[in-house]
């Protein structure tokens, strides 16, 4: 595993030599990872919590960084040797990679001393900003398709990482395969792909091209038909190899079409399949593909079963950020919390202080999720009486919880330095997105013009937070 300690912002390591100095480095402090609102989140997928909790577990200077930090100058020697001796020592409480997040609402916490709680934010947010996002926006095209998507993106990612743990995040979001085959090795995954233009152009006819692959592959033949022209050539050239294929005890696996019209094309081409024999040939699109074309596509009724999507999926072109921050909630003295906030001009950029819990709340004859609900650790909900939720901000909006149930959306993920849950298949945490995922109502998850979910303060977090606004303290 590679060592990723210097994976880190400079700043962080100033902060730490000047806690250090300060002799602040031991103490207690609590950071909360979370996203802030955007036109185009409704809600995220999360994922990246395995690389999370690997990265904390190797965490360590080796001999060639400090050597390097010292190069960098500015670090004393005192502060070099101490954390060349470093570890991660603290906990993490996050929320399941698969689940269904909001804006505000801390889905992982540290708790560790200043330095290393500090230290660690960069590489935690890459971590989860980047695999949260690429599983929420496979999520978006998994469901405009219906399902059948499969990754294609690793040579349009920025960098190999991003095309591996992109992977890794399309199949939590939902996808069924993908491209990339060192992801497929490494997460164990299927993978899929068969030939592309070049294939068909290094040999001297398209029938040719077509007749070799399938001698290679007679039981997993998917020809590329748009080459050189895909109604006039392509598909009935598959067709005439199919059919030869079929001679020989074999069934073709179908087509795929990567440019032009392709609702005209597909449906074009279904006709020409099932009038040929071959009703169960698939067709497979690709090419700049996204939740919102697929969408056009099949209101268009395209014939079409399946999907590749590449560029706009492993770079959620349309939002190429999640933006999730990591914000300081509490310091420990005296093993006394002193809750925090960031003040801001802007309503929104106001933190929520304190060591908190996350609610998800249930209504008790639908079983869907109502709301999220934030606390402050230690409160707990009596699912036997009547809740009362208000808007955080806009307090005059209320509904009162009669029938309802309560579950905790964290657990603890690391405990002293060390990973306390095991490592689950990746099709594991896609499955328990697509169960959770039905436990809400489909207005909350639409991709256009969803109802806003909401995630509210329990009454004594949001006296706490209006205190620290005020400056009245705790």
């Amino acid at each position: 595993m590679r060592n990723l300690t210097l994976l880190t912002d400079l700043y962080e390591l100033t902060m730490g030599q000047g806690y250090f100095n300060e002799g602040k480095h031991e103490q207690s402090a609590v950071f909360d990872v979370f996203f802030r609102p955007n036109k185009l989140i409704t809600y995220s997928v999360a994922a990246g919590m395995e690389q999370v909790a690997d990265y904390l577990e190797n965490l360590h200077f080796s001999e060639d960084d400090i050597a390097y930090l010292r190069s960098v100058g500015g670090f004393s020697e005192e502060f070099l040797t101490y954390i060349a001796g470093l570890r991660f020592t603290g906990s993490v409480t996050a929320v399941r990679e698969g689940e269904i997040v909001f804006p505000y609402e801390p889905i992982l916490t540290v708790t560790a001393p200043m330095v290393q709680a500090q230290l660690v934010e960069t590489a935690i947010l890459t971590f989860v900003n980047h695999q949260t996002l690429i599983a929420t926006k496979a999520a978006k095209i998994v469901d405009a398709a219906g399902g059948g998507v499969m990754e294609f993106g690793l040579r349009r990612a920025q960098g190999a990482d991003a095309g591996i743990y992109g992977a890794r995040a399309a199949m939590i979001g939902g996808c069924v395969g993908t491209s990339n085959v060192y992801a497929g090795k490494l997460f164990d995954v299927p993978v899929s792909g068969t030939m592309a233009h070049s294939w068909v152009m290094n040999f001297s006819s398209e029938l040719e091209a077509f007749r070799a692959y399938a001698r290679s592959f007679p039981d997993g033949c998917l020809l590329l038909v748009d080459t050189y022209d895909t109604l006039r050539s392509g598909v009935p050239h598959a067709i005439e190899v199919f059919k030869e294929l079929r001679a020989s005890g074999h069934e073709p696996k179908g087509i795929r079409l990567d440019s032009g019209d392709l609702a005209y094309l597909s449906k074009e081409a279904r006709k020409m399949l099932d009038e040929a024999g071959f009703p169960n040939a698939i067709i497979c699109a690709s090419g700049d593909l996204d939740e919102n074309s697929i969408s056009s596509l099949k209101e268009q009724g395209a014939k079409i079963d399946s999907w590749g999507v590449g560029t706009k999926l492993i770079t959620s072109a349309d939002l190429p950020a999640l933006g999730g921050v990591y914000k300081l909630a509490a310091v420990f003295e005296n093993g006394r919390e002193i809750p925090k906030i960031k003040l801001s001009d802007t309503t929104e950029k106001i933190t929520n202080p304190g060591v908190k819990e996350v609610y998800r709340l249930y209504d008790g004859k639908t079983g869907k999720a109502i709301a999220d609900y934030i606390t402050r650790a230690g409160e707990t909900i009596d699912e036997t009486e009547p809740l009362e939720l208000f808007h955080p901000v806009e307090t005059w909006k209320r509904m009162t919880l009669t029938n309802f149930t309560a579950r905790n959306l964290r657990t603890l993920l690391v405990k002293d330095g060390k990973r306390v849950t095991e490592s689950v298949h990746v099709s594991r945490h896609a499955e328990y997105f697509r169960e959770e995922k039905a436990r809400f109502w489909e207005e909350y998850t639409r991709r256009d013009m969803p109802h806003i979910y909401k995630v509210d303060l329990s009454p004594a977090l949001h006296a706490l937070k209006t205190q620290l606004v005020e400056g009245k303290g705790e």
